[in-house]
């Protein structure tokens, strides 16, 4: 099973002082997709420079010409579909087709409230990813689309000439409970985890596997539930929130001994975040792109 590589970068540097750089580096060293976050800002960060999602992706495209690239990830906390797909219709023809919406439930953290809203317990983020995602495939798909739910609602919307990717641009949805995973087999083109977050301060990496593997399964099941072939699905892991935290990217050893195991457990593709320094993404940078340079050729197959 062949693995790509690909990066997120944290959109918390001015364009013009180096935010631009990151992604045109990112596509010298060949990297499949740069990613990045889709926050109103996050958490260390938080009292620090922060800039929007679509706007910076929309830089990117046009400084680049063959990186994929998207979100990690969107989510309903400060989004409604309607506006949304107006956006990602606009990027994914800026970009000529190479978006991907990475897209999730959302969480707890300043994106929860900065809307002022009280945060949703879980239950209500799932209730509201549940009607955002099929009222977003619609959206993306259908020139005019009309829509009365409990959360969302759209009256007669036009998203004329759609996406450059047909049907639309491709979703990767982040889930790792049931309704997401039944929305991942659904909607997805692809699925996301971070891993189990529970794992990550005191857990083992050989816990952490396990945990990946049956996530994968439950994924399995519930493609099997709607006779779709799990197969048809990437399965992508963002990297930093395991208990390996930063270790794969101290050698490029390090980073092959760390992707060949999950490669083994079936991914298709790791994401690694862009360094840097004085954070929980402290790296090398010489060895991050030996990492990207050098560690794709010695994972093929």
């Amino acid at each position: 099973m062949s693995l790509r590589l690909s990066t997120v970068i944290l959109p918390y540097r001015r364009w013009h002082e180096g935010g631009r750089s990151s992604w045109t580096r990112a596509e010298q060293l060949g990297f499949h997709t740069a990613y990045t976050y889709d926050h109103l800002s996050w958490r260390s960060f938080r009292d620090g420079p922060w800039f929007g999602a679509v706007p910076t992706l929309t830089a990117a495209a046009a400084v680049t010409e063959r990186l994929r690239l998207g979100t990690l990830v969107t989510s309903p906390n400060f989004r409604h579909p309607v506006t949304l797909a107006k956006e990602l219709i606009s990027l994914d023809d800026i970009s000529g087709g190479r978006i991907t919406l990475g897209i999730g439930a959302g969480g707890t953290g300043f994106d929860a409230t900065a809307l002022g809203q009280e945060p949703w317990t879980p239950r209500e983020r799932a209730d509201r990813f549940g009607e955002f995602l099929p009222l977003l495939d619609r959206l993306l798909t259908e020139d005019a689309v009309s829509y009365e739910g409990d959360f969302y609602s759209a009256h007669e919307a036009r998203n004329i000439p759609g996406c450059v990717q047909r049907p639309r641009l491709p979703f990767a949805v982040a889930a790792t409970g049931p309704r997401g995973l039944r929305l991942a087999a659904q909607y997805g083109q692809a699925w996301v985890t971070t891993g189990d977050p529970k794992l990550y301060e005191n857990g083992t990496p050989e816990q952490s596997d396990r945990a990946l593997r049956q996530q994968s399964d439950k994924l399995a099941d519930a493609c099997a539930a709607i006779g779709r072939d799990v197969g048809e699905l990437d399965r992508v892991l963002l990297t930093g929130f395991t208990p390996d935290r930063s270790r794969p990217l101290e050698s490029v050893d390090a980073f092959v001994d760390f992707a060949g195991r999950h490669r083994d457990l079936g991914f298709t593709e790791l994401v690694v975040h862009w360094p840097i320094a004085g954070s929980d993404f402290t790296a090398d940078e010489k060895i991050f792109e030996r990492i990207a340079m050098e560690a794709p050729a010695q994972l093929k197959d």
